[in-house]
């Protein structure tokens, strides 16, 4: 993954959520096929706007997990060397069409104008890269876990939410039991 370089600077300290808060009006579908190919262009898109920057790039969220009913918008993660250099990273993905959206400690999220594409950018070893891939890699592997989960959204859909994050907030707990038994159902780590 290359070294993990000291930030050059201090990072936001506040979150700036551009555009204020936002209903919630979009139901649960299921169309993998499209959403894998949605992925892949998003996916080359990141890459050639960040030629040259070593950025690892992940599908995350329920559209990444075949076989979950998922909120039509396509989460990717990407991991840069230093959140704080916005220059080596944001203004590319600005030009290259997407928007920002959120800037906070640690987090930059860029979206498309269609609201369909997230993007999630990290510093290179920030646990919560890590704890995306392993909420993803269980959903992906245990059925019980994808159904308890799927369940869950559609409750909680069942409600108005005027603030998508009060909906993302309430799925929580739910997240992290799924997470504790994926950590628990790994090997140990050998020494």
């Amino acid at each position: 993954m290359g070294m993990h370089r000291q930030p050059r600077r201090a990072d936001v300290t506040t979150v700036e959520l551009i555009g204020g808060p936002e209903r919630l009006e979009v139901g649960l579908r299921d169309d993998h096929e499209r959403w894998a190919g949605t992925y892949r262009e998003h996916r080359e898109r990141i890459r050639n706007a960040l030629t040259g920057a070593d950025v690892a790039i992940e599908h995350i969220g329920s559209t990444s997990v075949p076989g979950l009913a998922a909120k039509p918008i396509v989460d990717i993660v990407v991991a840069v060397d230093d959140i704080t250099a916005e220059e080596d990273y944001l203004d590319a993905l600005l030009a290259a069409g997407y928007e920002l959206r959120v800037r906070e400690p640690g987090h930059r999220l860029v979206r498309t104008p269609a609201r369909d594409v997230h993007v999630h950018v990290y510093g290179r070893g920030d646990p919560a890269v890590q704890e995306y891939i392993l909420l993803r890699d269980r959903l992906r592997s245990d059925a019980d876990d994808r159904a308890l989960y799927e369940s869950t959204k559609r409750d909680l859909l069942a409600t108005r939410w005027d603030d998508m994050n009060d909906y993302a907030d309430a799925k929580t707990e739910v997240i992290v039991a799924i997470k504790a038994r994926a950590r628990a159902a790994r090997p140990p780590a050998s020494m």
